[in-house]
């Protein structure tokens, strides 16, 4: 019996038969429901970011650098999975984190306004680039190259949000879920790119995002419990 490429067969002819599934059936099982649990709860992820934006009006605390860089890895580490022909159970949260990566840019956008002519070279020469890369139309070699200098990108991309959490010891607007579900993302998508063998690459992506999303996830836990600069420069006038 299977079903979305997951065998349940053998889980349920030991079940009926009385016995536990041995491990060499239940894992892989255990790794593509999993895989797909990661796919449907990357629809929602960045939601609650987006709505906290939306609701104060403000980008408070928010790095928009980290934000742009976080966009650019998820480009790559699509294409690069699209052109692997990985299964989709192991790279499907990918591409709802891109297309909301996206629109929570273009927020961060507007609620920097007014933006400068250079500002908006950047996204110019996202739109420009992405399409070829997510095609896969590049060079081979260069393909590497961009993948494995994704992991950078997305190291990257959590420094200077990091760094900016330190530095006013805050988190300004930024969510604790979402924070908490890229944080999970991470862990679980260890175990199940171990089990789908997938590129041990893309097992030190997972393995990056536990490092920075905890290091956010912990700023979030300790500077919610004390006041930032801005509110005790309130206090003082």
């Amino acid at each position: 019996m299977e079903l979305f490429g997951m065998d349940f067969g053998c889980v349920f002819g030991a079940l009926s038969a009385g016995h536990i599934p041995h491990k060499d059936c239940l894992l892989p099982l255990l790794s593509k429901l999993l895989g797909y649990a990661i796919v449907a709860a990357s629809t929602t992820v960045k939601l609650p970011q987006i709505m906290k934006i939306l609701q104060n009006k403000s980008i408070r605390g928010l790095s928009v650098v980290s934000f742009e860089l976080e966009t650019i890895g998820y480009t790559i580490a699509l294409a690069y999975c699209l052109h692997k022909g990985l299964p989709f159970s192991a790279y499907g949260e990918l591409a709802f984190l891109l297309i909301q990566a996206i629109i929570l840019v273009a927020i961060l956008y507007y609620f920097s306004q007014p933006m400068g002519i250079k500002s908006w070279i950047r996204p110019l020469i996202y739109c420009a680039v992405a399409p070829t890369i997510l095609a896969g139309q590049i060079d081979p070699v260069l393909f590497e190259a961009l993948y494995a200098s994704q992991h950078a990108i997305f190291f990257c991309a959590r420094v200077p949000q990091i760094w900016k959490n330190y530095t006013s010891k805050s988190t300004g607007e930024l969510s604790l879920l979402t924070s908490l579900m890229n944080f999970a993302g991470s862990m679980v998508r260890v175990f199940t790119s171990i089990q789908e063998k997938t590129p041990m690459s893309v097992v030190l992506g997972s393995v990056i995002g536990i490092m920075t999303n905890g290091t956010i996830l912990s700023q979030i836990l300790l500077y919610s419990k004390q006041p930032s600069q801005s509110q005790e420069e309130k206090k003082m006038k």
